[in-house]
């Protein structure tokens, strides 16, 4: 089992931190680089978290769980418009990134007003892309009642935030509900927004923990994080991908930001362990910009 990490640092000596994950036998699932500031989210086995500790004080860097690495979210507004998308969507989608998580905001094109607003069956599909969906919505509950439609069918589990206290047996469809995130005209720095912002953390850690318990009774044949490496290692055109995130692992797969019709085959044809990725997978278009989706196929369905 792996343990998931995010270090924190200076780019002064870090390959020696990126020596000794690779020595344990762990991954780097993300770098980021700001002047002379250095984050890492890394994988690495339980027992080994110790020696990474270690040589992060060396390094007079500091490293601390990330629950949510190696996951993709997607944080989803009624609305690109001013009295959705601002503020709390933001500062949820900057909050989930602190623990790990790479996040997607997405707005929909007709969910303004609770009584004309739409989804999409594309906007849907987009969404199940991802492992989990947070839907940020607004601070009435019969607004909130009134958008049920939206998530009732995605095939994902769905966190829904809003202001007033409601119980999650309420909202059809929704895995779980958390209150006090509802239209803030203002960033969430007061106490009760960050005590709102924790209970979400702790939500969507839950779930996410308990979708992995049900992976482990029938998981992908081979781990998300190792088929990330080896088509880094394979396909030569991931270098030339100018994202900070070229490949985004999810817990069944990942998404490799190159077109679909033109790498699809060179995807398809990389080797992991003794595997042909094209066998142990379906790949398949992204609703997001043509990219490639790879998920990984269970052993039962291999077998």
């Amino acid at each position: 089992m792996y343990e998931t990490l995010t270090y924190i640092g200076g780019v002064h000596k870090h390959e020696e931190i990126n020596e000794l994950i690779e020595d344990l036998g762990g991954f780097v699932l993300q770098e980021t680089t700001s002047q002379m500031d250095l984050v890492l989210t890394l994988a690495v086995p339980m027992e080994d978290v110790e020696k990474v500790d270690e040589k992060a004080r060396e390094l007079l860097g500091k490293i601390k769980r990330a629950p949510m690495a190696g996951t993709e979210i997607a944080i989803v507004s009624p609305t690109l418009a001013r009295q959705h998308l601002p503020h709390s969507a933001c500062d949820i989608s900057e909050y989930l990134r602190r623990y790990g998580a790479k996040d997607n905001m997405i707005g929909l094109s007709r969910g303004a007003g609770k009584g004309i607003s739409r989804i999409s069956e594309d906007e849907k599909r987009l969404i199940e892309e991802h492992d989990l969906a947070v839907f940020a919505l607004g601070s009435f509950k019969e607004c909130i009642m009134n958008k049920t439609h939206l998530f009732t069918d995605i095939d994902i589990p769905v966190v829904v935030t809003g202001a007033p206290e409601m119980n999650v047996e309420d909202i059809p469809g929704a895995s779980a509900y958390v209150s006090g995130l509802g239209r803030i005209p203002r960033r969430l720095k007061r106490g009760e927004n960050i005590r709102a912002l924790k209970k979400l953390v702790e939500a969507v850690e839950d779930i996410l923990d308990t979708r992995r318990k049900e992976m482990i009774e029938d998981p992908p044949i081979v781990p998300s994080i190792l088929v990330k490496t080896e088509i880094e290692n394979q396909v030569p055109a991931v270098k030339e991908i100018y994202s900070p995130a070229p490949i985004v692992s999810q817990l069944d797969g990942v998404r490799v930001k190159l077109d679909f019709d033109q790498y699809k085959d060179q995807i398809a044809e990389v080797k992991v362990d003794k595997y042909r990725l094209g066998d142990v997978s379906e790949i398949k278009k992204s609703k997001m910009y043509d990219y490639i989706l790879v998920k990984l196929l269970p052993e039962t369905s291999i077998i």
